[in-house]
């Protein structure tokens, strides 16, 4: 027995509104990934397909317009899951991609592995001959050092002080960024989750945040759904949140209470701040924040795609 294909994609949760090029991109993405589904995609190909748009726009934090970090480099993170057979791949601090998401899905099915860091997933990705980004020039650099500073209100002596890097760390900790993800259910029943992101502002070179951990960005199972998030992830880290909504999803709660209580945990454990894409296996679905806005938006193919940055709290 088909079921009806739905699909689900956040530009990422946060205090700032969405831009128009924003909203333009994720209704295209939306369409594009959709469109696999219509045609009989398994709902992997669709996640994958409507979060390489998102990278490939420039205009939320992933992929080719993912931030610097505080050494002027951009290392990316990305993962991917499919709820059959628990397939799973990602990366972390990848550079030089363009699609972040397609080394993860590499790792997932070239690999009998699922993680890969560092210049080691930017070695695998240059094997795949995946498509290359340019490193960033010295006038982005220092166009980005400079925004960071401002952005930290530091002064030109507190910049050359030792303590600069907690300092700004410190403050990086209360700003989310324009992470991307998509959940996905195709007509087999499959459910798949995936994630890419450029980081968060301020952050220090080596930090990995929970795009790229299964079970903390990312989850999907056929036997609950799929969930992808975006935040601050070092609180999303700290509860298992994907997982933790998905175990939820399977023990019978809908994806409004599911992701309403772990929300609401997240909040009150750890004060977190985060945004969730929430499929069950049936097709109902949440999306849902704790921040003041989402980028966020879904699509079954009936009228046009609906993409908003509020969602009921």
């Amino acid at each position: 027995m088909t079921k009806p294909p739905l699909i689900l994609a956040h530009g990422g949760a946060g205090k700032s509104p969405m831009t128009k090029a924003q909203r333009a991109c994720l209704a295209e993405a939306l369409a594009s990934g959709y469109e696999l589904l219509r045609r009989g995609a398994p709902s992997i190909d669709a996640v994958e397909t409507t979060i390489k748009i998102l990278e490939g726009s420039g205009v939320f934090n992933a992929g080719v317009g993912s931030c610097l970090q505080l050494d002027g480099s951009k290392r990316m993170d990305a993962s991917i899951m499919e709820g059959r057979d628990l397939r799973a791949g990602a990366v972390a601090g990848i550079e030089l991609v363009r699609h972040p998401i397609s080394a993860a899905r590499l790792v997932m099915e070239e690999t009998a592995h699922v993680l890969l860091v560092g210049p080691s997933a930017t070695r695998f990705a240059r094997h795949w001959k995946l498509d290359r980004q340019s490193p960033p020039t010295r006038a982005q650099q220092k166009a980005a050092s400079v925004k960071a500073m401002k952005r930290a209100g530091l002064s030109g002596a507190q910049r050359r002080t030792l303590s600069v890097f907690a300092q700004m760390q410190t403050r990086s900790r209360r700003e989310a960024r324009d992470t991307v993800g998509a959940v996905a259910l195709d007509r087999d029943g499959t459910a798949a989750a995936g994630a890419s992101t450029g980081g968060i502002a301020l952050m220090l070179p080596g930090r990995v945040g929970d795009t790229p951990l299964i079970g903390c960005g990312v989850y999907a199972d056929n036997e609950a759904g799929a969930v992808s998030m975006t935040g601050l992830g070092e609180g999303i880290i700290r509860l298992a949140v994907a997982k933790e909504i998905a175990d939820r999803l399977a023990g019978g709660a809908s994806p409004v209470m599911a992701v309403r209580l772990v929300l609401a945990k997240l909040a009150t454990r750890v004060q977190g701040r985060a945004g969730a894409l929430v499929l069950a296996k049936d097709g109902r679905f949440a999306i849902a924040h704790n921040t003041a806005r989402m980028t966020a938006g879904y699509w079954n193919g009936s009228g046009k795609p609906v993409v908003k940055d509020k969602f009921e709290r």
